[in-house]
């Protein structure tokens, strides 16, 4: 794939839901191998259109581009077979099974018509230590034991071991303790040092500095900006975030309606 075209890209997408226009001719570029911050305030689209390349709903208008090829995602099977995975704020894990048999669940091995316990345990166990995955102390532990940390390590663990190409992760510091937050941060670098692309969802703007190549934002349903974040400061993302601009000196990002770039 050539260098310059972005793994996913979105033209004028939109969504409504009855008379509620969630999302108005939104553009995004997500490049490989970099983190791309969404950022926005409540109710501004983030989750409608993460759940449009996630396959949970279908865009009424506007086209999804995956390695510069047009494709259609009209459900979660669609997007993973792509090598589109996504964390959810509620991790989607089942407490009373241990880390493997969460990793698997649902994709379970088999050797001779029965589970592969062995072969799923080394899979794991390597998949967590490649993601530089070190607190967890064995991979049969409970999930129910671990940290909100350890169980967001989990989470990602799964959505990269089938293979994936993009991992969209909804908030994944939310509620967690400095040191939790800072292992979760550790972990999105690790998947950019792996080649994979993240989309981040975060109101955390300490967070989104710290690990972001590229900063993204939403308001009311409009892609106000989207840029580099070396060409941002916090003051400049907030002002975007609560209403849609930011000050029109030279230098400054430029805002996006629709596919043109106007000054901000």
């Amino acid at each position: 794939m050539d260098s310059t075209v972005p793994l996913l890209r979105l033209q004028g997408i939109n969504k409504s839901f009855g008379p509620v226009q969630a999302l108005t001719d939104v553009d995004l570029d997500v490049p490989a191998a970099q983190v791309t911050a969404l950022c926005g305030d409540n109710g501004a689209g983030k989750s409608v259109l993460i759940k449009c390349v996630a396959g949970i709903h279908e865009p009424d208008h506007g086209q999804i581009f995956w390695a510069g090829r047009p494709v259609h995602i009209r459900s979660p099977r669609d997007a993973a077979q792509l090598g589109i995975e996504t964390v959810y704020q509620d991790l989607a894990l089942a407490d009373n099974l241990d880390i493997v048999q969460n990793m698997f669940l649902g994709r379970e091995r088999l050797r001779h018509r029965l589970l592969d316990e062995d072969d799923m345990e080394k899979a794991a166990a390597a998949t967590l230590r490649e993601l530089g995955v070190t607190t967890v102390g064995s991979v049969r532990q409970p999930v129910a034991s671990l940290s909100g940390g350890q169980r967001q390590s989990v989470a990602v663990a799964k959505a990269v071991m089938w293979h994936s190409k993009l991992v969209i992760m909804d908030e994944p510091t939310a509620a967690l303790g400095v040191a939790q937050t800072a292992m979760v941060l550790d972990l999105v670098r690790a998947l950019r040092t792996h080649g994979l692309a993240v989309l981040i969802i975060s109101h955390n703007l300490n967070d989104v500095f710290a690990v972001a190549d590229r900063i993204a934002v939403l308001h009311l349903g409009r892609m106000a900006v989207q840029d580099s974040v070396s060409r941002f400061d916090r003051r400049r993302v907030v002002e975007y975030m609560t209403s849609g601009r930011a000050g029109s000196a030279a230098g400054e990002p430029r805002a996006e309606t629709g596919a043109d770039n106007v000054p901000a």
